[in-house]
């Protein structure tokens, strides 16, 4: 059987393969403590709920709607932005899509041509790279000096090429929690005007924030750097709403036209009852969302020091945001005697039940990804397992 060069290029999602293996073990009644998914652990707020039973009730998720959503949806999304960046958006310049990935491999169908190069810096999400390569394009890494987890101007420079088309940030960044500053924003930023590259602005958790720190986004900056920014964001973090599958692209008119196409021949709408679900998550009181990160920052403050205490593990910044921790563990590495972060993550799940995600998924080795949208007691019990386990295997 033969399949498609592009197809055979692509690696399966290393993070959905691990949570489902640990999700199997629980299954099987294996108290598995899954730090895996970047899914909260919350359950969708109940008014949302209410209001996608209301929908099913009315009718008005019976039938098909626009490719792109129902106006209403996207003008909520446009009026959000608009009051949030101060800018003047309408349902024109968005696109609803089924959850951020898909907004992501929609933007890649539409502006992606065989042979561009697209810059990724490291550590990246793992969908990044695949999706470029199967609109393809060549996923170019960008690497921070050793001991960082952002990259600045002069290193996207040294990528940079005559067919560098587009550059990808995510801050809040998965995996390591951390934030471009206003500043590395705008050096960034202005870097890609002057050099005709797409901005795409990955800005999924921008409500995920804690102990103080801020979130600024690219479409907040000049007028110059907003136009050459593709926004995507989404309900599913902020809202605990990952299974409703709902995303949305903020860009120019003529960008939402091309992904109208695509979307038009991929997906159609994503689901009716999903898009009013959303509506009444803008539309409604914020309290739920504030609720929900104060959790979140509630357990990065217990479990932060904790991971400290573990020999060989090194933290290089206290993460800012989204819900993950990223500890180098190359220290622990040399002193267990685990060839990489891969083996040694296969060993702690079968051996004490912890599963989480080797770093080589985010193009660096000898880190490995903890998400902390767990409950606290499962994190608790994870840091002392794990504890165990660096300690028993030490040499």
């Amino acid at each position: 059987m033969k399949f498609s060069n592009r197809v055979q290029q692509v690696s399966p999602s290393v993070t959905l393969a691990l949570s489902a293996k640990a999700k199997s073990l629980q299954k099987k009644g294996l108290d598995v403590k899954n730090l895996t998914a970047g899914e909260p652990n919350f359950n969708t707020p109940k008014h949302i709920k209410q209001a996608a039973i209301a929908a099913i009730e009315a009718g008005n998720s019976d039938f098909y709607t626009p490719a792109l959503g129902i106006k209403e949806l996207r003008e909520a999304i446009a009026k959000v932005t608009n009051e949030q960046y101060k800018t003047n958006y309408t349902f024109d310049n968005v696109a609803v899509t089924v959850g951020g990935k898909f907004a992501l491999f929609a933007i890649a169908q539409a502006i992606f041509d065989l042979d561009d190069e697209i810059l990724i810096p490291l550590p990246y999400w793992v969908s990044y790279s695949e999706q470029v390569k199967l609109a393809g394009a060549k996923p170019v890494f960008v690497s921070p000096k050793e001991g960082q987890l952002k990259v600045n101007v002069a290193e996207l420079e040294a990528k940079r090429t005559a067919k560098t088309r587009a550059v990808i940030i995510n801050s809040p960044q998965n995996p390591s929690g951390a934030i471009y500053s206003r500043q590395e924003l705008e050096a960034i930023g202005n870097w890609a005007v002057e050099n005709n590259i797409w901005l795409i602005a990955d800005d999924m958790y921008n409500k995920l924030v804690y102990n103080g720190n801020s979130f600024v986004s690219l479409f907040e900056l000049s007028e110059k750097i907003r136009k050459q920014t593709i926004l995507v964001n989404g309900f599913s973090k902020t809202y605990s709403m990952t299974g409703w599958r709902v995303g949305y692209v903020l860009a120019n008119k003529e960008l939402i036209a091309k992904l109208s196409a695509v979307v038009g021949h991929a997906t159609g709408n994503l689901a009716a009852v999903s898009q009013y679900a959303a509506l009444a998550a803008l539309n409604s009181d914020q309290s739920c969302v504030e609720e929900m990160r104060q959790a979140y920052e509630q357990r990065l403050n217990e479990i932060y020091p904790l991971l400290n205490e573990i020999p060989g593990f090194t933290l290089h910044t206290k993460p800012e945001g989204a819900f993950y921790l990223f500890p180098d563990i190359r220290q622990a590495l040399a002193k267990t005697g685990f060839a990489d972060t891969t083996s040694f993550a296969d060993a702690l799940l079968e051996e004490e039940y912890v599963a989480v995600v080797p770093g080589e998924a985010f193009g660096m080795p000898g880190y490995i990804r903890l998400s902390y949208a767990a409950s606290l007691s499962d994190l608790r019990e994870a840091m002392v397992r794990l504890k165990r386990f660096v300690e028993k295997h030490s040499k």
